[in-house]
């Protein structure tokens, strides 16, 4: 009998970066608003990318001013998002009215442009059951608090349009963090074997809340993990909104003409805290990290790129500034305005007939609330 050699079996390290290698970053603008991939260039026009631009620079006010409001107590739960408005923004932007998007809970401005209220947007935050009540047409569910769990609800929303035959996609939206949880792997999985017309879109700003994403995962991207679900998957520098656009325009294309979902990788960065409830970036990121990324900001980039084409200027920008906090005064306004929440509310709301240990509380509460 022979001997047996150490030989191994295949090279292992070959295979990984080989897997590697077929997920380079897309980008189309570099940091100084240059074109740089000419042939990547999404077909859109002068007031298309005027409009995009107000979208972001709209978005960067409202985070501003909902960080203002949570620390006066005027707001509740509430993630930032400042620094991930391409990622967000230009992919909504692909997206057509009848498409439906699953956000988590830093995906408010997503929701907010695909058509939600934004006074109901401050409801949401404050845990008032109208910022759940989506008006019909608006193809938007409630921001998932759950990580990752929008992924598997994806993979079903977009299984019951193609089984409809509807022209049209389910989006989500989840972080590097999302990216380490089971139903992430189960929702693309799941939407890659039915070949549903999903988008799952991974913000990868690096942290999840703390923990840096080279500790997540042995791959060098999040991108090649649709390998294993058999289905495509890009890097996008998510920070370039021309890059975002282009990758979801054609994951939507391929969706549509029944190709089937595409994971796509957003390499962007949230400049404030996970969210407002005592996170501190300072403990787990370095002020070298913070600059290096703050020369990549979304909004000076396209900025750069719109007045190199004449399409944009100091007074667009401040027109936009005075629109969004007239906006978002009108809008808080008409939130305060909201009827106060009742314990009846919440129990007439959850079911059409009522079991009977719901209608008992509800005859306690009605006596409560009467006094």
């Amino acid at each position: 009998m022979a001997a047996k050699t150490n030989e191994a079996l295949f090279d292992s390290q070959q295979q990984l970066e080989k897997v590697a290698e077929q997920f380079p970053t897309l980008q189309i603008l570099n940091e100084e608003g240059q074109i740089v991939n000419e042939a990547a260039m999404p077909d859109l026009s002068d007031d298309q990318l005027k409009e995009l631009m107000r979208r972001m620079v709209y978005t960067r006010i409202l985070d501003q001013r909902s960080i203002s409001l949570n620390r006066q107590g005027r707001l509740g739960f509430y993630a930032p998002t400042a620094g991930q408005e391409a990622s967000q923004l230009a992919s909504q932007f692909a997206l057509e009215k009848e498409d439906f998007i699953l956000p988590g809970y830093r995906d408010v401005p997503q929701i907010v442009w695909h058509g939600l209220p934004l006074y109901q947007a401050f409801l949401f935050s404050r845990g008032h059951y109208h910022g759940n009540q989506m008006p019909e047409g608006v193809n938007v569910i409630s921001p998932q608090i759950i990580i990752g769990a929008q992924y598997i609800q994806c993979a079903g929303v977009a299984l019951g349009m193609k089984k409809r035959g509807a022209k049209s996609v389910a989006i989500t939206y989840t972080g590097d963090g999302g990216a380490s949880q089971g139903d992430f792997y189960e929702g693309i999985n799941f939407a890659g074997a039915y070949k549903a017309p999903a988008i799952f879109i991974v913000q990868n700003n690096r942290f999840a809340i703390s923990t840096p994403v080279e500790k997540q995962s042995a791959a060098k991207t999040i991108a090649q993990k649709a390998v294993a679900a058999g289905i495509p998957g890009v890097q996008v520098d998510g920070m370039d909104p021309l890059a975002v656009y282009a990758a979801v325009a054609e994951a939507r294309q391929r969706a549509i003409n029944g190709e089937g979902p595409t994971l796509i990788e957003t390499l962007t960065y949230r400049y404030g805290p996970h969210t407002m409830a005592g996170d501190d970036p300072t403990r787990y990121r370095s002020s070298e990290l913070d600059d290096e990324w703050e020369k990549k900001d979304p909004l000076v980039r396209f900025r750069k790129f719109l007045e190199g084409k004449g399409l944009w200027n100091e007074e667009l920008e401040n027109k936009v500034i005075e629109e969004a906090k007239e906006d978002i005064k009108n809008a808080i306004k008409k939130a305060d305005e909201a009827p106060k929440q009742k314990v009846t509310d919440l129990i007439s709301i959850m079911y059409e007939n009522l079991p009977l240990n719901l209608q008992e509380q509800m005859e306690i509460y009605k006596e409560k609330e009467s006094k």
